[in-house]
């Protein structure tokens, strides 16, 4: 090929040319071309063409060529190309959307992309790219449960009463506890974080005894008053009821909102509510924890303290424990329930019904 080219260009073109490389909307690739060929008409080596416009010499033979040939409007459209495979035909893509809906073959649980893409003959990324625009995830399942409580809608209702319109000169807490939170330590020190590389820990740990939290969070500022307990029975439970007594200012009403475990329906338990008039207990409907406010706190509390967390002792555990309260209760955020009850029945509503 000849190391100096000088395509003609006259002053239209040259103008349209110069209009490309100053228009700032224009494509980059339609910027670089336009500037190759003004370029070459100063009668520059290919190689200083290509050196200045950042493009290849093979670029630059090419551009050059194909004004030559076409003139400007050559170098703002491209060549179209014939596809390397021809798409799928609308009865595979049916099938392939089909197929993870229907039952999975021999005794797998669900559909794989690879198999279906063996099933009709399609390549894996085909599929997938099927999937995807069709928003179709066969590898993913979701769980739920829904409450057979004969009271759910009237204890949702309520729940969510408090949490929306909470009442006047009263406080609203929202009690559980958390169980069996295990002190683990590892056999061997983890590496940190840094640039492309993520954090270590050991897969296997030793364990030093467990614990259990109790806590309250204050619905209406986000406070939390916790408890670390070694047992979770009825005497913890009344102890901690003692703890949250002593936190709420006197002459409030105490708004308790707790789940049906057994211990909070105690005998004992009711005896020492009759003795302190101003608790007021409010049960969730069964198999719904979710509607508790204070598994919120447990989630959070979970995975930013106890989960990654090295403990050689159980003592160990519950000061970090302690300490996260501290440093929680220092700026805390109220809980705000934005679903009324009424949204929230709707949408349980549509929840399959078991058939006997």
């Amino acid at each position: 090929m000849a190391q100096t080219v000088s395509p003609v260009v006259n002053s239209t073109d040259r103008e349209r040319l110069a209009s490309v490389v100053e228009d700032r909307n224009r494509p980059q690739k339609h910027v670089q071309r336009a500037r190759i060929i003004l370029l070459s008409a100063e009668r520059l080596t290919v190689l200083e063409v290509a050196a200045r416009s950042g493009a290849s010499r093979p670029s630059v033979w090419r551009w050059q060529q194909r004004f030559a040939e076409q003139g400007v409007d050559g170098l703002l459209r491209d060549k179209t190309r014939k596809p390397g495979r021809a798409p799928l035909p609308p009865a595979t893509i049916a099938k392939i959307l089909a197929l993870p809906c229907g039952r999975p073959p021999k005794a797998a649980t669900h559909w794989t992309g690879r198999m279906v893409a063996e099933a009709v003959g399609a390549s894996l990324s085909a599929v997938q790219r099927i999937w995807q625009a069709h928003r179709l995830q066969p590898h993913r399942i979701r769980t739920f449960k829904k409450s057979t409580d004969p009271a759910f809608a009237a204890k949702v209702e309520d729940i969510v009463g408090l949490y929306m319109n909470p009442p006047a000169h009263a406080v609203v807490v929202s009690i559980d506890e958390k169980s069996q939170i295990q002190a683990l330590d590892r056999t061997q020190p983890g590496l940190p974080i840094k640039p492309g590389r993520c954090g270590t820990m050991t897969h296997d740990y030793k364990r030093h005894g467990t614990t259990t939290l109790f806590a309250a969070l204050n619905v209406l500022d986000g406070s939390v008053v916790g408890r670390c307990m070694p047992r979770h029975t009825h005497r913890e439970f009344i102890k901690f009821l003692g703890a949250v007594e002593r936190a709420v200012p006197a002459g409030k009403i105490i708004h308790a909102i707790a789940d049906n475990y057994a211990t909070h329906k105690h005998p004992k338990v009711r005896a020492w509510l009759a003795d302190h008039q101003r608790w007021v207990f409010h049960f969730t409907p069964t198999s719904a924890s979710w509607i508790n406010a204070v598994e919120n706190f447990f989630s959070v509390i979970t995975r930013r303290r106890i989960r990654r967390g090295v403990f050689t002792s159980v003592a160990d555990l519950q000061d970090a424990i302690r300490s996260y309260i501290r440093e929680h209760n220092r700026s805390p955020k109220p809980f705000i329930w934005t679903k009324p009850a009424d949204v929230v029945l709707a949408k349980i509503s549509r929840l399959p019904v078991a058939s006997d």
